[in-house]
């Protein structure tokens, strides 16, 4: 049963992807080969995936640029798909309003203010759909801190309980469960 409703989610997002393009934005150091974003790059030839000459500077201007240079490429409306790190800059390209965003969803987004963002990170609502996935031991930011986050960007939360950073070491690998709630996101994008 699981199997057959995963084949649905997977040829519902091969199809959006005829729509929309759908774009990996990892965090610091960036996702390894075990971590979700790898494994969903790995199922589906669709995703695009930023690229940077350095992962290990936390600089928010250096991500927002490398998401820019990607979309600049591209014709299609963006879904940025962002963790930690990569979920706060994937948030200030979309209230820029440089390039066309359909939609986020944000995972395990990090503090902004543990990276001296808090200035660039956007406090209001994005003004498209998004969803924030959290966890309620996430050592990167609370999770009431998320609660808050996603009422200010009015994206809808997606609460995964005790999870950790929703990374490879919190043992999200292939992790099934985000393309469903990507598949989701996408339905409300569509139905706008």
């Amino acid at each position: 049963m699981e199997f057959d409703h995963m084949r649905e989610v997977d040829a519902a997002l091969l199809e959006a992807s005829e729509r929309y393009s759908f774009v990996l934005v990892p965090g610091l150091y960036d996702s390894g080969p075990e971590h979700w974003q790898s494994f969903w790059q790995a199922r589906h030839p669709f995703w695009l995936r930023i690229a940077q000459s350095n992962w290990n500077i936390p600089d928010i201007e250096r991500w927002v640029g490398a998401i820019r240079r990607l979309l600049a490429q591209r014709a299609r409306p963006a879904i940025l798909v962002g963790h930690s790190f990569g979920a706060l800059a994937s948030c200030c390209v979309a209230s820029d309003r440089s390039h066309d965003i359909a939609g986020l969803m944000l995972v395990a987004p990090a503090e902004p203010s543990r990276f001296e963002a808090e200035e660039r990170v956007p406090e209001q609502s994005l003004g498209l759909p998004a969803v924030v996935v959290a966890s309620h031991n996430d050592p990167v930011m609370r999770f009431p801190r998320a609660v808050h986050w996603s009422g200010v960007w009015q994206a809808d939360l997606v609460d995964l309980g005790e999870a950790g950073h929703i990374n490879a070491e919190a043992g999200f690998g292939p992790w099934p469960f985000g393309l469903q709630v990507l598949r989701t996101l996408v339905t409300r994008i569509d139905s706008r």
